[in-house]
């Protein structure tokens, strides 16, 4: 199939349960066993669970004791960030090898364009190899890797063969592979969208696909030309080596349930007090302050506003959170609070930027 669009060689890096394997890298004693980074306690979260834990059902994010009823051979690992970015560094040493072109999204995966290299290597497939390898050599852990025309298939693939594993789609695969795709699969589909997405009878790429532009838009709002555009293999943003973020935030989780706004007060300004650091040292400032609340029983709830004018300081930030924490009445106890700002004046970019692009023809080694 002939595209109206520019190919890129993009690939997709992602490393297999990245901080687990850290710790049992480095702890040979917790090879093979099922861990988890992160709290145990009543309080406690996970943020990462090694393979041999994903069999029971542990998930990051999961609260520490539901892992540990889960699996109660889990063994629970404190996180080490200043050695997770580390390694990460190492990482993205090997990715700058090949290309300027890397997109970090995490410690743990980047976005690489290499459809111009500094090899020289016409073959993304065989670059993921050597990447993956090199990977392996220098730190002792396992990566996986997606091969396409676009950042969205390249995501998707790196899922297929995981872990230690990578999968090419090539541009004459493209369409075929999406259209056979479980519509779960679709980055961007989270739990809620693929049920409302069963329930209007969209399980695959193709059912995705006989939608029209209008249906999707009308259901899912600007997500919908997203869906038809992406399963049509449409996908124009570029890999970004100073990736501009959409938002700025900060949140705690509190040790003790707190029931009442007045004692949510202090804790919001501490949270302020840490937005406003982290907005002067990336020089931003913005106009959506969303405050986000969880609950006792893990339900989330957020709560947002607009504002005429960009804001950085804490006390116009804790001013609007205040505002909002007040808008209505607390559901349940609260165990996590954050603020987040959103809406930055960085989000203006010259669209000769947006649109910079280099064409490739539709031939050419994957």
């Amino acid at each position: 199939m002939d595209f109206d669009f520019p190919l890129r060689k993009i690939i997709h890096v992602d490393m297999d349960a990245f901080y687990a394997s850290v710790e049992q890298h480095d702890n040979p004693e917790l090879k093979g066993k099922p861990i988890a980074v992160g709290g145990g306690s009543k309080r406690g979260v996970v943020s990462a669970a090694s393979y041999e834990a994903r069999k029971f059902g542990v998930r990051s994010a999961m609260a520490g004791a539901i892992a540990r009823r889960n699996c109660p051979e889990l063994i629970f690992v404190r996180p080490r960030f200043d050695r997770y970015k580390e390694i990460s560094k190492q990482i993205r040493g090997i990715f700058f090898e090949y290309t300027d072109l890397v997109e970090p999204l995490s410690l743990d995966e980047a976005y690489l364009d290499v459809t111009e290299n500094k090899k020289g290597n016409p073959s993304a497939t065989l670059i993921a190899q050597e990447i993956r390898n090199k990977i392996f050599d220098k730190t002792g852990l396992t990566a996986s890797a997606g091969i396409s025309i676009n950042k969205f298939i390249a995501k998707v693939a790196s899922d297929y063969n995981k872990p230690n594993g990578q999968k090419t789609v090539n541009p004459e695969e493209v369409i075929e592979f999406l259209e056979n795709l479980d519509i779960r699969k679709f980055y961007g589909v989270g739990k809620v969208t693929a049920e409302k997405m069963y329930r209007l009878g969209i399980f695959t790429g193709f059912d995705l696909k006989q939608k029209s532009v209008d249906f999707l838009e009308k259901h899912f709002g600007k997500s919908g030309s997203y869906y038809y555009n992406v399963v049509r293999g449409i996908h124009l943003s570029s890999v970004k080596p100073h990736r501009i973020p959409k938002s700025v935030g900060a949140e705690r989780t509190f040790f003790e349930n707190l029931s009442s706004e007045i004692f949510m007060l202090e804790k919001l300004e501490n949270i302020a007090s840490e937005l406003e650091k982290r907005l002067q040292k990336s020089k931003i400032a913005g106009k959506t302050i969303t405050l986000k609340i969880k609950y006792s029983d893990f339900t989330l709830q957020t709560r947002s506003k607009t504002l005429p004018y960009f804001i950085a300081s804490k006390d116009l930030i804790l001013e609007t959170a205040k505002e909002l924490l007040y808008q209505s009445s607390l559901e349940n106890s609260v165990r996590l609070l954050g603020i987040s700002l959103a809406n930055l004046n960085t989000e203006k970019k010259k669209e000769s930027e947006k649109k910079e692009s280099v064409l490739v023809q539709l031939k050419f080694d994957f």
